[in-house]
């Protein structure tokens, strides 16, 4: 599933595409994806402008000049891509004529820009999802009104991740991905960050000192701000808005290295992996604690 990393790049390669233009028309292919579509969400898209294009968590947000947002989920496998106009020639009266190939077997939801850009949602897997809600409810949607605060943003420091861990007797790899906690955490970057602090996925959240704890905070900004400059990282059908791949799972610490060695210098660890709550964890034998 893409975490927060791959969300943001995709919101940033969607941004010019899309902000401040009008939806010129769009293409509701399917009534659903997880959840069924909103009412006429073809009619209400269709000449709206994009005024922001925001992210909360692993959603993207764009919000309408109608007094709506649309929310986007990219589910398991989808994916967002741009296709830029293709102008074959003029008529006589000097308009381009603007084609686009037709639609693929996934592709659920096709967005015309006002300048021919093509906005296309592809999900083979139909795990994501796509909403309409009133703007002036901001934050108060059923899918972010829990959410915690953002990584990066000022709100997570060390402070408020102190006070968040106390009492929290399972281990901290459990708790980092709640996302009632800390909002946009997946389990990649989650063990990279664990791996870069010393901390063993395993450690109860409320045994770390707060020094451990503190630790913690500029490590996942640190791995997001990286993975986000990579692109992100393609392990599946994760891709950027252009089709290209991310790159940052080609410096991947622990994540999916089970057996290899410890990439700490003078470390003769071996990248071990467990299953917590259904989800492997990687972490070195020896330097995680």
């Amino acid at each position: 599933m893409p975490e927060l990393p791959e969300v943001e790049t995709v919101r940033r390669g969607l941004e010019p595409a899309m902000v401040g233009k009008k939806i010129a028309t769009a293409d509701v292919r399917r009534p659903d994806l997880r959840w069924p579509f909103p009412d006429n969400m073809a009619k209400r898209l269709a000449g709206a402008r994009v005024e922001r294009l925001w992210r909360r968590s692993k959603y993207i947000l764009g919000d309408l000049d109608t007094g709506e947002t649309v929310l986007i989920h990219l589910g398991m496998s989808g994916r967002m891509t741009i296709t830029p106009p293709n102008l074959d020639g003029e008529d006589m009266v000097g308009n381009f004529h603007q084609l686009q190939p037709a639609p693929a077997k996934h592709d659920h939801v096709v967005l015309d820009m006002e300048d021919g850009t093509r906005i296309t949602f592809n999900d083979a897997r139909r795990f994501g999802a796509m909403d309409l809600f009133t703007t002036a409810l901001g934050e108060q949607h059923k899918l972010l009104t829990l959410l915690g605060p953002e990584p990066l943003g000022n709100a997570f420091d060390e402070a408020y991740f102190k006070t968040a861990l106390k009492g929290k007797n399972s281990p901290i790899k459990s708790v980092l991905l709640d996302q009632r906690i800390v909002a946009g955490l997946g389990n990649i970057y989650v063990c990279e960050a664990l791996w870069r602090t010393g901390i063993s996925p395993l450690r109860k959240a409320s045994s770390l000192s707060g020094n451990r704890v503190a630790s913690l905070v500029p490590a996942i900004r640190q791995v997001l701000g990286e993975a986000i400059e990579s692109g992100g990282s393609s392990l599946r059908d994760y891709r950027q808005t252009n089709g290209e791949l991310g790159y940052f799972q080609h410096t991947f610490a622990v994540y999916g290295r089970e057996g290899e060695p410890c990439k700490i210098d003078g470390c003769e660890g071996l990248i071990n992996r467990v299953v917590q709550s259904g989800r492997s964890s990687f972490y070195c034998n020896i330097c995680q604690s």
